[in-house]
């Protein structure tokens, strides 16, 4: 009798180790699906950027493709961001080409990371409105900040170089929108460091009014 019990039982918790490995690989590849849906929203909203003639030159444009990479990090982690970033950025070049050599969806990809791995670590945490804010806070301060340090020796440089673009010719562009702007330096304060403000403030609003509702679909709830 207590040979028929344990064999019962040993045949329970297959079953029930069985459907445990059937949910999880349900819930992975539904992840892997919503990864791969958020990354070509994100794709198309790039392709809908926009210059903002009054704070950067023209070949710098907003748009508002941050928007499900946010939320995808909300919702299922930053790691998930991350991924949901590289998405957009391979799209798009496949979608619209480069005119920068594939420097600016580099860029893009590193800023865009620097926005949304802060955001989705700190609510991830804790998942209130409130951590949701102060990670957007932290992301668009680290985003500015990593942005300017990026640009300064990493993609302007490294733009100046493949596409045969001195600098001055940057900076010149800098000082037709803010007189004050008379070297690299300022160009990036003044202009790019503004910019990524902006934008992470716009996104961070949008995702703050939107996200509550989304993440229903997402997870279904």
């Amino acid at each position: 009798m207590k040979k028929h019990e344990k064999e019962i039982e040993a045949m329970s918790n297959e079953a029930a180790a069985k459907g445990l490995e059937r949910t999880q690989n349900r819930s992975k590849l539904r992840t892997t699906v919503q990864i791969g849906m958020l990354g070509a929203v994100s794709a198309v909203l790039m392709l809908l950027s926009f210059p903002v003639p009054f704070l950067v030159p023209p070949f710098v444009k907003m748009d508002f493709s941050e928007l499900p990479v946010l939320i995808g990090a909300f919702a299922m982690g930053p790691v998930a961001g991350v991924f949901i970033e590289l998405i957009k950025n391979l799209l798009n070049l496949v979608l619209n080409g480069s005119t920068t050599g594939g420097i600016g969806e580099l860029s893009n990809f590193v800023i865009g990371c620097a926005f949304v791995v802060p955001a989705g670590l700190i609510y991830r945490r804790n998942k209130t409105k409130k951590s949701a804010l102060i990670g957007m806070g932290c992301g668009t301060v680290f985003m500015a900040a990593l942005g300017c340090l990026s640009n300064a020796f990493v993609m302007f440089p490294l733009y100046s170089t493949v596409m045969g673009i001195p600098m001055e010719q940057f900076v010149a562009m800098g000082t037709a929108i803010n007189s004050a702007v008379d070297n690299l330096f300022t160009f990036i304060i003044l202009c790019m460091a503004p910019f990524n403000l902006m934008k992470g403030i716009v996104i961070s609003l949008i995702t703050f009014l939107l996200y509550k509702r989304l993440r229903v679909l997402l997870k279904g709830e």
